[in-house]
């Protein structure tokens, strides 16, 4: 194949692509509204079964229910008619997941979930299909053609079937309220659930607290600064109220701008209302400060008092930026 072969016929499958789900307007009906409520609705999980590529989809289902608060598990269809029928539990709805809806394991599984009562919900991209007709509601993921270039590859018939399961997934989430403080919980390790679960106080606690009165000298400033190794000193009061922060760049202006510097103290020297955080709030929080005001650090208050520093550095560390 040429180079330009090998653009077109990737753009032509991306467009084929593209026209499938697009074609999924169309089918999104009073049946799409009955599988949502009545998954919404069941005591029970939603079973998720298929075969082959459709297999596949359905553990892809699966993994975003369970994530955004849908509970529902995967049930293969050759291996359901081999003893994992015991998987269905009374209260389940039972999904299947084909693009004929003809195959022998699906026809074998549809007579055996309607022999134990659980309601059926169809997949299909063929309407005039065993599992259409055999389904209490039908989702059509009816498709054109395949991309592939024989129509035979699922291609097309698979995205669609993957985005009418976001599609279910995506309104279950707001049919219940799911927010981001759920999906938290459910998301506890990674990255992901760094950025939505961690706190600043979780970052601020493993730095040193560094802290001076206002009559502070400035070599009790430096001293301050330096053993605790932040660049920074916060100024509190007798109340551990911050009144201010010093910094190296606080320290550098007052040596250009004093020639006396035997009679300074803190107060002198400070920046007062220093850009501070509450320590329960989301480290991506901190991040945003952070940019906002092209600083590198802030100070950590609780019950309006001081509590801590969280630094820029903090964040890389734990791969919030």
């Amino acid at each position: 194949m040429s180079h330009s072969s090998i653009i077109a016929s990737a753009q032509r499958t991306i467009e084929l692509e593209a026209q499938s789900v697009t074609g999924l307007k169309a089918f999104i009906n009073n049946d799409f509204i009955k599988a949502v409520e009545d998954i919404a609705a069941a005591r029970g999980r939603l079973v998720i079964s298929g075969i082959g590529k459709s297999a596949i989809v359905a553990q892809k289902i699966v993994a975003t229910l369970n994530s955004t608060g849908t509970p529902a598990l995967f049930m293969h269809a050759a291996d359901a008619i081999h003893g994992d029928l015991g998987m269905i539990q009374q209260d389940d709805v039972v999904m299947i997941i084909s693009k004929s809806g003809d195959s022998p394991e699906i026809k074998v599984l549809v007579s055996l979930v309607k022999n134990f009562g659980n309601t059926i919900i169809g997949m299909v991209g063929k309407i005039p299909s065993y599992l259409a007709q055999h389904s209490h509601i039908i989702l059509n993921t009816t498709v054109e053609q395949e991309a592939c270039p024989n129509n035979l590859a699922p291609t097309t018939s698979t995205t669609a079937q993957m985005v009418m399961g976001d599609a279910l997934a995506v309104c279950l989430m707001e049919l219940k309220g799911f927010n981001s403080a759920d999906f938290a919980r459910y998301h506890p390790g990674g990255m992901l659930g760094k950025k939505l679960y961690l706190r600043v106080n979780d970052l601020s606690v493993q730095n040193e607290k560094p802290a001076v009165q206002p009559e502070a000298t400035l070599k009790e400033v430096i001293v301050e600064m330096t053993k605790k190794r932040l660049g920074t000193a916060v100024v509190i009061n007798g109340s551990n109220q911050v009144l201010g922060i010093v910094t190296d760049g606080d320290l550098r202006r007052m040596l250009e701008s004093t020639a006396d510097l035997g009679k300074l103290t803190a107060k002198d020297i400070m920046s007062k209302s220093p850009k501070t955080i509450v320590a329960d709030a989301l480290a991506t929080e901190a991040l945003d400060l952070l940019r906002a005001h092209d600083i590198s650090q802030l100070v950590v208050t609780e019950n309006d008092c001081y509590a801590g520093i969280i630094h820029l550095h903090d964040l890389i560390r734990e791969g919030i930026i």
